[in-house]
């Protein structure tokens, strides 16, 4: 492999399996060097946002995860396997604030709703310094398609995070749904 055009973490929550298999594919495609982390309990999670288990100069993260009232929906696990401090049910911006650790990073969540203000809000307020999410509930092509278009663009265009955002959004009335944040603040029109 020739020198990567940049890093991505893939992280891939439950049931997102073929979500992460077509951005991975795609993504390596494009020249991307793809680092996929599997999440089967919170901890794994932590690990990624914190930067514990984070490869080094990651330039972007994709939260591949279904979502809800802006939550990352969590794998459910027996009572006696979480490990001691491990939180339980949902990742929604309180667990953000609290594990995470994204200095100068971008992130991209796909779930439903997890664009919502407050959780994009909780990236930013950990250092992040992109977040991009749909505030609504899109259809899983819509999501893939919107991640897809944003990629080439940064990649094949050469065009900033907010010039392929703004193309990844022109592409129907569905995408309108996807936000980016950045300093604290909305900018997802023009």
């Amino acid at each position: 492999m020739s020198k990567p055009v940049m890093n991505v973490a893939l992280v891939c929550g439950p049931d997102c399996d073929m979500e992460v298999q077509a951005f991975r594919a795609s993504l390596e495609y494009f020249g991307v060097r793809v680092f996929t982390y599997w999440v089967g309990r919170p901890n794994d999670l932590i690990d990624v946002l914190s930067g514990k288990d984070l490869y080094p100069n990651t330039d972007i993260i994709i939260l591949c995860f279904h979502g809800d009232e802006g939550q990352f929906i969590m794998p459910e696990l027996e009572e006696s396997i979480y490990e001691p401090g491990e939180p339980k049910g949902d990742f929604g911006p309180e667990e953000i604030r609290h594990f995470a650790k994204l200095a100068g990073k971008v992130v991209i969540g796909t779930g439903c709703s997890v664009g919502k203000l407050e959780t994009a809000q909780a990236f930013l307020d950990s250092g992040c310094e992109v977040y991009i999410g749909p505030n609504d509930y899109p259809d899983g092509n819509d999501a893939l398609m919107f991640v897809l278009r944003l990629f080439h663009d940064l990649i094949q265009n050469n065009r900033s995070v907010k010039e392929a955002f703004q193309n990844a959004k022109s592409l129907d009335a569905e995408m309108d749904m996807f936000q980016l944040y950045e300093n604290g603040q909305q900018s997802s029109r023009k």
